[in-house]
């Protein structure tokens, strides 16, 4: 039987995966565009936008979605009555048996699965209109670069098995560049701007002609004028008039401005000059509302000649939201100022709708009325967050979230959000939980002593978080409970540089049950009993947990007489020592920290950009400088808490490129991160470096991997350098499933220069670089536009803790690692 299944359904597979099984006898399916440039192929994705007819979409160089619409039958019934009469026996049998209701509930599952089928992607018919649109496109492609004698010829070559392929074969010709390039302002007013602005035309004789110079040219002419007061100026009031009748491949270029614009009156277009507009009045609604637009405003301010009104009361200081209205009663109207109320505005979040509005004063064609109507957010909302989670340690978990927001608490437009989260998992140990709560308080302006908020413009939205927060975990490593309390600023430098200033970012760690250490971390406790049996001779010993295991520590660490004759046994003591002081040590982190941020996305659609982040952080400094107090361990402590003093800084670069089919996208992303402590200082866990997991080195598990070319066997390995970086390769395969082929290499390592630490574990410059790990893989993921469901399985190709093969000896199903996330990996 689990044969005759297996025959069917690769009987099943090959009939879907003949791709032309839906051609018609006179069609041709389009397997591959070819484009030309001078004989030359090209591949650029600049060529391929105007190219409209594309090969089926493929994944892993197939046409699944294809191969799902050759399952389907054009030809099946569409109806159960239909279907009942090409299949009597099933459907009189389910009628027989049931009810006429369920035969036709039987037949409609069917049809149902037939449509589910053909809706995937069907074969793509060559059409020679379409290769006609896409030839002339390329055509006008070349003409707005300069290239007014190209030509392009287009070739079809029809094959056998009911497939095509396309050529497109252009030819340039010389380029035309520009001569002489004259302007003429017709208005007194506008020819006065312009001159004083003192600007350099981006045309430029010499130069080859190009259309996107011209629209370039034209946005920044309209831009100049409507920032200097001409509110109704119009890119239609610019012309540019090329002499195209010339043989030498040069060309003249006459820029005009109109001096006058077109209003109508009366049904009557006439002209009227250009005058410099200024802003008369400015009226802020801040209820508004589409049922009550023509309703009287009950309640009214006027603040700074800004007058604020509400159809019921106004709920807003008019004092902190003018800080949001960048235009002015008295001062010329500008469009960088119209565009930065309105950012301003929504940067707030209390709003769901900013709408600004212009009209002429009546009596006069030289002032402005603005009308600013803003309809606010529900003043509470409530936010619930889930999340799978899977490490080393903690087997597979679910965390959820659960917020409720304030908005406008403070009446400045602030927001008050409260939290509340819990997580429950499972693992070798039992099951764990943790719960929290932390409370958060951001204010779109500085909130600083001293007037030191006028240092950073408003024009940059500057913001204060103060943050306030616990949790409390049981099961999960030492019961540790937390407490987090931070005041930062925030402030956008401009639309692609962020700048954040962390002032006041503490937390303290305490663990409630560091008895539990050799329970959670068993192969700690496994390498400590080995230890053992060689300091006892007793290969079957087995130290009692937990008191005995500690002073067996402790003991041995100063024992100088093994150290001598048991060097290895003696460091591997130590090195547990270590890890079981850092581990089981309660911290207090003062964190001081400056971040940049540059990215250059302009919205979730563009897949052209860069990002790069750094951010600097010290812990400890001026705590330390107050505190001469230490603990048994030599350690610096504040109010009798070990004192984290370091310095860390991460630098995080990536770049995306758009490569060219429809939603394919090639990503780099690389990460440098490292800790130096002074003053004897241990690492806290939590800021320490670690390796693998899903959005990290996806074929090893979180903590699994390193440090350097070690393979500790440990339930966790952490460092103080960190290198990452990665490469993924992002595809449609059909409908809302993406494909992604990736590689990941990168490491951990320890820089500390402890003498607990061994060589294979320290960074050692260039000769360190063999320890970088490398995984590959590839991954799957579901695109529902407002969260991405990911599986990504990775694969060990290069092992660099194995004495031999260290490439691709474990590259199999069986030791891969399967990575389920949210969102992409970075």
């Amino acid at each position: 039987m689990k044969k005759l299944s297996f025959y069917f359904l690769l009987t099943f597979f090959l009939v879907s995966c003949n791709s032309t099984k839906h051609v018609a006898e006179d069609e041709y399916m389009l397997t591959q565009n070819y484009i030309y440039v001078d004989s030359v192929k090209n591949k650029s994705s600049e060529l391929q936008k105007y190219v409209l007819q594309k090969p089926n979409p493929r994944f892993l160089g197939l046409p699944f979605g294809l191969y799902f619409h050759n399952i389907g039958n054009h030809e099946k019934p569409k109806t159960p009555i239909e279907w009942g009469k090409k299949n009597p026996r099933s459907y009189n049998f389910i009628k027989t048996i049931f009810s006429e209701k369920q035969s036709i509930a039987y037949a409609k599952s069917f049809i149902n699965l037939n449509k589910w089928f053909l809706k995937y992607d069907a074969p793509e018919i060559i059409s020679k209109k379409k290769v006609k649109r896409t030839s002339d496109n390329l055509w006008a492609y070349y003409k707005t670069q300069g290239y007014f004698k190209s030509k392009v010829d287009t070739i079809v070559k029809l094959h056998k098995d009911k497939k095509a392929t396309v050529e497109y074969h252009i030819t340039k010709g010389k380029p035309t560049v520009l001569d002489t390039i004259s302007i003429k302002i017709e208005s007194p007013v506008l020819d006065s701007i312009y001159k004083n602005s003192g600007r350099t035309s981006l045309l430029k004789t010499g130069n080859q002609y190009k259309d996107q110079t011209f629209r370039y040219e034209a946005k920044k002419v309209v831009k100049l004028f409507r920032n200097n007061g001409i509110y109704n100026f119009m890119e239609s009031a610019l012309g540019f008039y090329v002499d195209s009748t010339r043989k030498d491949n040069k060309t003249n270029v006459n820029f005009i401005i109109s001096g006058n614009r077109l209003t109508e009156q009366n049904g009557n277009y006439i002209e009227k000059p250009y005058k410099v507009h200024k802003i008369k009045e400015v009226n802020v609604i801040t209820d508004y509302s589409f049922t009550k637009k023509d309703k009287t405003h009950k309640d009214s301010i006027s603040y700074n000649g800004i007058n604020f009104l509400a159809h019921n009361k106004i709920k807003y200081n008019p004092k902190y939201l003018s800080q949001s209205i960048f235009l002015k009663p008295g001062e010329i109207y500008k469009d960088t100022l119209r565009n930065l109320t309105r950012t301003h505005l929504k940067s707030l979040k209390n709003f769901k709708s900013t709408n600004i509005k212009f009209s002429t004063i009546p009596g006069s064609d030289n002032e402005l009325k603005m009308d600013v109507f803003l309809a606010p957010i529900e003043k509470y909302t409530l936010g619930f967050e889930t999340e799978l989670t899977h490490s080393n340690i903690r087997n597979i978990g679910t965390s959820a979230k659960f917020s409720i927001i304030n908005r406008n608490a403070l009446r400045g437009a602030e927001l008050l959000k409260l939290s509340f989260l819990g997580s429950y998992f499972n693992s070798n140990n039992g099951p764990g939980w943790e719960i929290g709560a932390d409370a958060s308080l951001e204010v779109p302006r500085f909130v600083v002593p001293f007037g030191w908020s006028k240092f950073v413009p408003k024009e940059m939205s500057p913001r204060t978080l103060f943050s306030i927060g616990s949790s409390f975990q049981k099961n999960i490593g030492l019961d540790r409970q937390t407490f987090t309390i931070l005041a930062d600023y925030k402030w956008q430098f401009n639309s692609k540089k962020t700048i954040q200033l962390e002032v006041f970012n503490t937390q303290y760690i305490q663990n409630l049950n560091i008895d539990r250490f050799f329970n959670i971390y068993s192969s700690e406790y496994n390498n400590l009993n080995t230890v053992a049996q060689v300091f006892y001779n007793d290969a079957t010993r087995k130290l009692n947990l937990p008191d005995e295991a500690i002073s067996f520590m402790n003991m041995v660490s100063t024992n100088t007489n093994f150290k001598n004759t048991n060097p290895v046994e003696y460091n591997s003591n130590l090195n547990i020592l270590n890890r079981y002081n850092i581990v089981t040590s309660d911290f207090l982190i003062p964190t001081i920290a400056y971040s940049f941020t540059y990215n250059s996305q302009s919205d979730f659609k563009d897949n052209n950009f860069s990002f790069f982040k750094i951010r600097i952080a010290n812990s400890g400094n001026i705590l330390g400088l107050l505190s001469k107090k230490t603990n048994a361990n030599n350690k610096k402590t504040f109010l009798n808490i070990p004192l984290a003093q370091y310095f860390k800084t991460d630098i995080e670069y990536k770049q995306f490129w758009d490569i060219g089919t429809k939603n394919s996208v090639f990503g780099f992303r690389t990460f440098l991160g490292t800790i130096i402590t002074y003053d004897n200082s241990a690492i806290p866990f939590t800021k320490s470096y670690f390796a693998g997991g899903s959005n990290d080195i996806r074929a090893w598990q979180t903590y699994e991997l390193g440090p350097g070319s070690r393979n500790t066997g440990l339930e966790y390995n952490i460092g103080s350098l960190k290198f990452l970086t990665s490469a993924e390769y992002r595809f449609d395969v059909f409908s809302k499933l993406k494909g992604a082929l990736f590689i990941d290499a990168g490491n951990i390592w320890d820089i500390t220069g402890s003498s607990f630490v061994d060589e294979d574990s320290t960074f050692d410059g260039f000769n360190s670089l063999s320890d970088i790990a490398i995984g590959s893989g590839f991954g799957a993921r579901l695109d529902f536009n407002f969260l991405i469901l990911r599986l990504d399985i990775g694969f060990k190709t290069y092992e660099p803790y194995l004495n031999d093969k260290k490439w691709f000896k474990n590259y199999n199903f069986a030791n891969a690692t399967y990575n389920i996330g949210i969102n992409y990996p970075f």
